[in-house]
């Protein structure tokens, strides 16, 4: 091999590593960028750096669409029968193609719409249509639960940033970071169903309300026990802190039409 060559190969590698590099500082060891780290050193091998590096960059966005989230992980307990009966009856699809919240009027609803609309983030929820529909489900299976629907709001912040495709490195999938096993234990055994906006926000809501009821209304232990963190302070506070950003402070006009 030339002199050229060397070096030219010598510099795809330098480049190679300083984007393996970059990668695993910005989504870690997510299982993508670990097959795109293997198959990108193959190619480096085989003196086929650049296609190696076109096939790194598409990795790299699959990675950012579905980077892992931060979520713990929810335990196995077994459930009484006429319990698991019941949860299975809470998460059933109830026909509903467009779920309708209760509002206490319509201009409760427009001002509540908008005001949790400006605070999701739009690089995950771009699209005003989007929004809106993510928003009227969070709030009606919310209130279907008998969840604060901030609070499911502030959850979801913490556990997945309301990205979609989350998938933390315990296995917990979706918008509120649902365990795999929780469809074989309550629902119809199809865990890709979790990537899916309603279903997710159904099993979640669920089995947030299903925590609260072995607390005994115990907020913080009931959060605990969704993180797979019972006891700790540490989740629990994170998502307390984000029930901040969440807060309803309903307009001027319309506080006081409601007195």
């Amino acid at each position: 091999m030339s002199a050229g060559g060397q070096a030219g190969r010598r510099d795809a590698g330098r480049g190679a590593r300083q984007t393996v590099a970059a990668i695993r500082r910005k989504v870690g060891w997510h299982v993508r960028a670990r097959m795109a780290i293997i198959r990108l050193m193959k190619a480096i091998l085989a003196d086929r750096a650049s296609r190696a590096l076109r096939l790194l960059a598409v990795y790299a966005c699959l990675a950012g669409l579905a980077a892992p989230a931060r979520a713990g992980e929810q335990r196995y307990e077994p459930l009484a029968a006429s319990l698991q009966t019941a949860l299975s009856a809470a998460v059933r699809d109830d026909g509903r193609e467009v779920p309708e919240p209760v509002f206490e009027s319509i201009m409760h609803k427009v001002d509540w719409l908008t005001s949790m609309s400006v605070r999701l983030p739009r690089k995950w929820k771009p699209d005003h249509d989007q929004r809106m529909a993510f928003l009227k489900t969070v709030r009606y299976e919310a209130q279907r639960a008998g969840l604060d629907p901030q609070l499911v709001l502030a959850l979801i912040q913490v556990e997945s940033n309301f990205r979609r495709y989350a998938v933390s490195r315990a296995g917990a999938r979706g918008y509120m970071q649902v365990m795999p096993f929780w469809t074989e234990l309550i629902g119809d055994g199809e865990p890709a169903r979790l990537f899916d906006m309603r279903t997710n926000l159904r099993y979640g809501c669920t089995i947030l309300r299903h925590y609260l009821d072995i607390e005994q209304g115990n907020l913080f232990r009931a959060l605990g026990r969704y993180n797979g963190s019972l006891g700790l302070a540490r989740y629990p506070d994170k998502v307390m802190a984000a029930l901040q950003r969440w807060r309803y402070r309903p307009a001027a006009p319309l506080a006081t039409a409601s007195r």
